[in-house]
């Protein structure tokens, strides 16, 4: 697993961050103070997820003693061993292809395409002044802060680090926070028409057991 330093590559991270930040800006669309604010929590977990994983492996460092002590055969700072929740659990080979990178690439992909999804219908919906109750909005309330969830999630199985565990559930209190907020708004603006879709439609997670009776 020995395949020489992968680190202190800062076009990569800023490429990655780059990139990643304005594909969710360009689905996001933040306006308001409060979706800066969201918008910006989530570029925080995104560039310090680049920075270690490209620039400096501070978790690493921190705890190169004891990972050295315990697996005095691994190279800590080769790209694959620094896969640290994979090399941890015994993965051999390149990690790339192990099923942790695999399920965490499910989760990214995932958080993708519910971001695009929401956001094409929240659009017209806020073209017509109507509530976004279709696609994606159907089965949860808050997709686009799913969505961003299920990517942060992703990353953190790919890349676990010490500033992105504390950060994720900061983030995810957050968002679930954000959620009760607009709920509220929007409870404000459209009365029993919301309250309805609030009541027959989960914050975050689809129903599986209700929409398979409805069927």
């Amino acid at each position: 697993m020995n395949t020489g330093a992968a680190y202190g590559h800062w076009l990569l991270v800023a490429v990655n961050s780059i990139l990643l930040l304005a594909f969710a800006f360009s689905f996001f669309r933040p306006h308001t103070r409060r979706d800066w604010r969201t918008f910006g929590a989530f570029g925080a977990f995104v560039v310090a997820l680049f920075v270690e994983m490209y620039g400096f492996p501070l978790t690493i460092y921190l705890f190169s003693g004891w990972l050295i002590r315990r697996y005095p055969q691994i190279d800590w700072f080769s790209h694959d061993s620094s896969h640290l929740l994979q090399t941890l659990t015994g993965w051999r080979g390149d990690a790339h292809t192990g099923p942790l990178h695999l399920a965490s690439n499910l989760l990214i992909l995932g958080g993708m395409i519910l971001l695009i999804t929401a956001w094409r219908v929240l659009y017209k919906a806020q073209r017509s002044k109507t509530i976004a109750v279709d696609g994606p909005y159907a089965m949860i309330r808050h997709p686009q802060y799913a969505g961003f969830i299920l990517i942060l999630s992703g990353f953190l199985v790919q890349w676990p680090t010490l500033p992105t565990l504390v950060m994720f559930p900061a983030l995810t209190l957050m968002y679930v926070r954000l959620a009760k907020r607009e709920e509220k708004e929007s409870l404000a603006t459209w009365g029993r028409e919301y309250a309805l879709y609030a009541q027959c439609t989960p914050r975050f997670y689809p129903h599986l057991r209700k929409k398979k009776n409805a069927g």
